[in-house]
């Protein structure tokens, strides 16, 4: 397959009623699609091979142009085709429904699973297409159609493959039967006259196998389904606390988060997709529909900071059950439901996308040991707690303890570290770092249930722990030529990870090794202003792209040292770089232009709200000093968080 013949990954829309999600081209093509669950078998997955994927298209059948937009505030996009014969609209939704004992949470109902496309002429006489190419199973499962009769001229097509299958509901004209293009997967095409001021909505329903045929929605039904999602969408938008000048950025990438947040769990998933390259045509392809214990307590921080206390309370349960239990079984990630074992296979039938082969489904990193898992579950934990009130129940406390112990354990010991490298262990000054995040959070903790039994016995011992950490990574965690945090122990390679230093609160922003740090990562791990994680050296074959979440820890970083006019440069910069729906992958390549990696990468959305209110809240400390008085309210969080480092060297 000829590579020019993928969109680019920034051509992509997302969808998402927290509990499926589908990815939609510029053209109204449905190019990946995983009903019921974020890590279900896709029923579309022509994202990663155009001839084998499937996909579910309503476009014009003759040239046109196109443009398109999410509905303001919303997670509802809109395609407005224009051709020489009139325009025609294509608004995509996976309904939602509130949940009425959770405000804010969306609900199953039935029939459930629904992806709804109205169709509307604006002006002249359009002939679309409708265009049924389902590939179950990435492409493993063929699919078996049988027709059904439909209501009012509508069509009704069944198509059944393994144990699932999707109920096809047209009034565009009469199905066929037809060949996808490059001879793939069977599917079905019809062709209709859309008129102006004609409406029409086409319904896609995933069922069992083996359950009865869903019955019909009435147009009414239909377009009320469509206006009660419109309505949530901006309900809960407008709740973001954030009044700042990037609102727009941070509500776009607040509604992402909130599509990544599987609604039954709470669980946050790193991105809707897998495999997705970090560079074309190689082999650093990975599947991200899993909760990375390293999200926590950002996520905690950005959700309940800008307004969202229930999707925080409900990812810090998701937190505590998922990792519950023996502290030694901690893992770096887990899936939506708490799974555990996530063993990861390739597919070898599959082309990959534009041909970056494997395409992996499962994450092996799951086997691996990072350290700054324990720091990192214990801020979380810590935060959560404040964020919660939580009475300090014996079985959580019994848990916090174990986890702390097996910090003070291990954090001697060589880990992957925080980018899951493939070449084998290293002493990473990140996982040490987080290892005295861990110990810090654990006495904060402690701190606040002072009656805890042994309780000054332990902070004693946990502050003589924390401060040998600090100690060695002062002593082998720093260059001595450049000042600067780096990489490893006794190394001197730059990590962008070494700004986590100034941002955890390890050091304070006048620290010299705090500019050292962020002058170092400038001068070799940055290209035309986007960062790169590190050079080189983690097991595997080719480069990457920068790494957007990189570039936002230097507009923070930079901001917290006071240089707030290139902390916003840099912000801008990333926002630049975001396509016209405002979404952002994992990379983005500044020599070809182009977004790389799993899209959209919760990740880079997360780092856009951090830096927008870490910007924020340092401008406005500057301009009138004490409280954040003028700030928006949710960057009270924010600021203290921005306190504590700068007591941090106190």
């Amino acid at each position: 397959m000829n590579a020019d013949q993928y969109p680019a990954i920034s051509d992509y829309a997302f969808l998402s009623d927290g509990h499926s999600l589908a990815l939609i081209g510029r053209d109204a093509s449905v190019e990946w699609a995983c009903f019921h669950r974020f890590d279900a078998p896709p029923v579309f997955a022509r994202v990663l091979d155009r001839r084998k994927g499937g996909y579910f298209r309503i476009a014009p059948t003759s040239p046109y142009e196109a443009t398109r937009r999410y509905l303001p505030d919303t997670n509802v996009l809109e395609t407005t085709f224009r051709t020489a014969d009139g325009v025609v609209t294509v608004t995509d939704c996976l309904p939602v429904h509130e949940d009425p004992a959770h405000p804010g949470r969306p609900a199953r109902r039935e029939p459930g699973h629904v992806l709804q496309r109205h169709v509307r002429g604006v002006s002249g006489a359009v002939e679309m297409a409708v265009e049924f190419f389902p590939a179950f199973d990435f492409g493993r499962s063929p699919a078996a159609f049988s027709p059904a009769e439909g209501e009012n001229g509508t069509c009704v097509l069944r198509a059944c493959g393994g144990a699932e299958a999707l109920v096809l509901r047209s009034g565009l004209g009469t199905l066929e039967e037809a060949a996808a293009p490059g001879g793939g997967c069977p599917g079905h095409v019809s062709r209709a006259l859309v008129t102006a001021g004609s409406a029409s909505v086409v319904t896609l329903v995933r069922t069992a196998a083996d359950d009865p045929l869903p019955g019909p929605l009435s147009a009414g039904e239909l377009d009320d389904r469509l206006a009660e999602t419109v309505t949530y969408w901006r309900e809960w938008a407008e709740r973001c606390t954030y009044r700042g000048p990037y609102r727009d950025a941070v509500v776009r990438s607040l509604l992402v988060l909130k599509g990544l947040i599987y609604a039954e769990t709470g669980a946050v998933i790193a991105a809707p997709t897998t495999s997705l390259p970090e560079e074309i045509g190689g082999e650093r392809n990975w599947d991200y529909r899993y909760t990375w214990l390293r999200d926590a307590s950002a996520m905690l921080a950005a959700l309940a900071g800008s307004g969202y206390a229930d999707e925080a309370r409900h990812f810090c349960d998701w937190l505590v059950d998922a990792t519950s239990g023996a502290a030694k079984e901690l893992q770096v990630l887990y899936g939506i439901a708490g799974e555990r074992e996530l063993d990861e296979t390739c597919l070898d039938d599959l082309e990959g996308y534009r041909g970056s082969r494997p395409v992996r489904i499962g994450n092996e990193a799951w086997e691996q040991f990072q350290l700054d898992v324990y720091g990192e579950l214990l801020a979380a934990l810590d935060l959560a707690m404040h964020l919660r009130g939580d009475d300090h129940r014996p079985e959580r406390a019994t848990f916090v303890h174990d986890v702390v112990e097996l910090a003070v354990a291990r954090w001697r010991e060589a880990d992957e570290g925080i980018w899951e490298v493939r070449s084998g262990r290293r002493h990473y000054v990140f996982s040490k770092l987080m290892a005295w995040i861990g110990l810090d959070s654990a006495i904060r903790i402690l701190d606040r249930h002072p009656d805890q039994p042994r309780g000054a016995e332990l902070r004693r011992r946990w502050e003589r722990e924390r401060d040998e950490i600090r100690a060695e990574i002062e002593r082998r965690g720093v260059d001595p030529a450049t000042g600067a945090f780096v990489q490893e122990f006794d190394g001197a390679a730059p990590d962008a990870t070494a700004l986590q230093a100034i941002l955890r609160g390890f050091v304070a922003p006048d620290d010299p090794r705090a500019a050292a740090t962020v002058d170092l990562i400038d001068a070799e791990l940055t290209r035309d202003g986007h960062v790169y994680r590190y050079h080189g050296g983690d097991g595997l074959k080719g480069e990457e792209g920068s790494f957007v979440l990189c570039t936002l820890w230097m507009a923070s970083a930079l901001a917290c040292l006071g240089r707030t006019e290139e902390a916003e440069q840099r912000l801008s910069l990333v926002l630049g770089c975001a396509n016209d729906l405002g979404l952002l992958a994992e990379e983005y390549d500044p020599l070809t232009h182009s977004q790389l990696g799993n899209f959209p990468q919760g990740f880079s959305h997360l780092g856009v709200i951090a830096a927008a209110y870490v910007i924020e809240v340092v401008k406005r400390q500057d301009e009138t000093p004490g409280p954040s008085r003028g700030a928006s309210p949710g960057a009270e969080d924010y600021l203290d968080k921005l306190a504590r480092v700068r007591r941090a060297a106190a």
